[in-house]
């Protein structure tokens, strides 16, 4: 209950890690291992909570080419009834809606044990996509349905530093319930200081208290996986783009990216008031990337405030 605790009371200063569940094709006797695995990892770091992203084919919201290809995942609600029922702490299941049907969203949050776990809504990637349910319906659906859930809602700064009005989703997704937000992968700290600073101000101005925003942070091991974060719309500073290019090691030189900006937004926030926790994604299969985002977890863990 403490991490629900920190972010009912917009304390924040709390540390989540964050994995995609298996391949669907993967095995039941080595989805276990992979889940053993985990959790074993985080033991190491002392997080305060477990993300399982929701993974969906985000094709339709950029017409280039896919780095790498879309390979369906085990569902992670599936994944943490099945595999992780070791987890020490509580678990953060995203929910891509626009997948779901209604009627099926709403059993699955009519199953939900509201002191153990929380989730993150995700609407549909791009406007054309028909969604099964919509992302409004979804946030009524959880109102109506299990309003003790605690919800979150997704940030993204680079949509602000393009129509600047990032923050006026927040506070209307705040308003039909979400009690936090997480980003995507932050390498533009301005971006992120612009969002942050809109945010704040407007809910002075609306006479609201604001609610934690959890930066996410992500090494990367190679120019694929840069291309790839741009893909998915990540923004990534040119100068940084350029270091990581030229680098002589790019995932060292990522972790230190990371760390320098995960620094700057921290004090950035405290100095403004807004309540913050950091996730660390760790979603490759590389053994070398999973170990330097262990790395960079139990890094930043060092850097909060308990």
């Amino acid at each position: 209950m403490e991490l629900q605790r920190r972010i009912a009371d917009r304390i924040g200063e709390f540390l989540l890690f964050a994995v995609t569940p298996p391949r669907l094709s993967t095995g039941p006797e080595q989805t276990k291992q992979i889940a053993e695995v985990t959790l074993a990892r985080l033991r190491t770091v002392g997080v305060d909570g477990l993300v399982l992203y929701d993974i969906d084919d985000e094709s339709d919201r950029n017409p280039d080419e896919r780095p790498f290809p879309f390979l369906p995942t085990i569902d992670p609600a599936d994944f943490l009834a099945r595999d992780l029922a070791g987890l020490p702490v509580p678990a953060i299941v995203y929910r891509a809606v626009s997948k779901y049907a209604e009627q099926d969203l709403g059993r699955w949050l009519q199953h939900q044990d509201a002191t153990r776990g929380m989730s993150v809504f995700v609407g549909a990637s791009s406007r054309d996509k028909r969604p099964a349910t919509s992302l409004s319906r979804a946030y009524a659906l959880r109102n109506e349905v299990r309003p003790d859930l605690p919800l979150g809602g997704v940030a993204i700064p680079e949509r602000h530093a393009d129509v600047t009005k990032e923050h006026l989703r927040l506070i209307a997704k705040q308003a039909q319930g979400c009690s936090f937000f997480v980003t995507q992968v932050v390498y533009d700290a301005n971006a992120a200081k612009d969002l942050v600073s809109d945010y704040r101000f407007e809910c002075s101005a609306r006479a609201l208290e604001p609610v934690p925003i959890v930066f996410t942070f992500s090494v990367c091991g190679s120019t694929k996986t840069l291309e790839f974060l741009r893909w998915l719309g990540v923004g990534v500073p040119r100068w940084i783009a350029n270091d990581l290019q030229h680098a002589d090691d790019t995932l060292s030189a990522s972790y230190d990216h990371a760390v320098t900006t995960a620094r700057d937004l921290m004090s950035f926030c405290r100095r403004l008031g807004v309540p913050f926790g950091i996730n660390v994604e760790s979603v490759s299969a590389r053994r070398v990337e999973i170990e330097a985002s262990v790395r960079l977890a139990r890094r930043l863990r060092a850097e909060l405030r308990r």
